[in-house]
């Protein structure tokens, strides 16, 4: 599976990032509004808790008939079979990428559309649905027990992407595996490191977390131009990972743990961690989650979904290799250091972060695909 690497033009990488970059709202002509039924609804059932809640909110639902959710997320099949066979409710499911899940609900809402009852989608764009005024809040203990991260303003995280550094087990010895960033900028690993082109969350994660560090900006700018020299840039996390098993590369810098680990079960040459070996810290992690519509249908189906998220649904969460919200018994980066992503920067300053990651890759390689 051998793929040409090539130079770029900083112009063809800004246009790449642009498509990559972080969401904004644009057209400023949402009508958020709350309809009165939802909200009654609403406010009813996040008032209760235990089985008094769910019973409940199970007759309601059903009285309901269905749930309308809109999401992104490629492993929410196993969910919704879950939650359909539990309860016996059907879920119309509309999948699109992320930034189609946001222009749809964004479209809607500026129609008078009410066609989602629930939004399960990454966090940039959830944040932006946010700020437009189209989630009503969710309560109760199932939230309580979120990570503090994933207890956002208005919306609740049900799953974490967790950032890492991984390398192919054949190509680096367990000696010399990098146990953090910063040893990446060194020469010695010219050619042989990946980065993701689209990874603008991640750089301004750990930006941010060296300059705290005592570094100054500058220095830690010349630090990720360095590693960019070595580097070879891809799209796609997915991508990122066949390319680090094929041993296209010997370490990938900011590649998700869900992905690596579904690697290393299925037998392939790459790890983020070994029993006998923690991996680099600090890791970035950023939540993606879910938020009730304020125009909901169906909002009682909606709120059972929730609870089912952050209930059952934690453990297709986990049996797809990800991070969920809740932590249990195995939670896999319990112990660890971690940073979050900065979701106001992210989302109030996107073309800082996106002007600069695109300065900075424009010296690495990039992995035509």
């Amino acid at each position: 599976m051998k793929k040409k690497a090539l130079i770029i033009p900083v112009a063809l990488l800004t246009a790449i990032l642009s498509a990559c970059g972080s969401p904004t709202a644009t057209s400023g002509d949402s009508k958020p509004k709350v309809d009165s039924h939802a909200k009654e609804i609403f406010d009813k059932y996040n008032g209760m808790t235990g089985t008094e809640r769910t019973d409940a909110l199970l007759k309601a639902a059903k009285d309901e008939g269905e749930l309308s959710l809109y999401t992104s997320n490629t492993d929410m099949d196993a969910i919704v079979d879950g939650f359909t066979d539990k309860y016996d409710i059907d879920v119309n499911v509309y999948r699109g990428n992320s930034e189609s899940v946001l222009q749809r609900i964004l479209q809607e809402s500026k129609a008078g559309f009410a066609g989602a009852d629930l939004i399960e989608t990454n966090s940039g764009e959830l944040n932006v649905i946010g700020q437009e005024g189209l989630f009503y809040p969710y309560k109760g203990e199932y939230r309580d027990a979120v990570r503090p991260e994933g207890q956002k303003d208005t919306w609740t995280a049900d799953r974490f992407n967790v950032f890492t550094i991984a390398y192919n087990t054949d190509l680096v010895k367990p000696a010399d595996r990098p146990t953090s960033l910063e040893q990446l900028a060194d020469p010695k690993w010219k050619g042989k490191i990946s980065m993701e082109v689209g990874d603008i969350d991640w750089f301004s994660a750990m930006f941010n977390y060296y300059v705290e560090q005592g570094k100054t900006e500058q220095e830690v700018t010349d630090m990720f131009k360095a590693i960019a020299s070595n580097a070879k840039v891809v799209k796609g996390h997915t991508v990122q990972a066949e390319l680090l098993s094929a041993g296209e590369f010997a370490v990938g810098t900011s590649m998700y743990t869900h992905s690596v680990q579904e690697g290393t079960e299925e037998g392939r040459p790459i790890a983020w961690r070994t029993a006998a070996n923690p991996p680099a810290q600090p890791l970035v992690i950023r939540p993606n989650g879910a938020g009730l519509l304020a125009t909901a249908k169906h909002p009682a189906a909606a709120m059972l979904f929730m609870d089912y998220l952050l209930t059952d649904g934690q453990k297709d969460i986990a049996d797809a290799y990800r991070v969920g919200s809740v932590p249990g018994a195995n939670d896999p980066i319990a112990g660890l250091k971690t940073i979050e992503v900065d979701e106001d920067e992210m989302l109030n300053n996107a073309k800082k972060w996106d002007d600069l990651y695109a300065k900075i890759l424009a010296g690495g390689e990039v992995t035509e695909q």
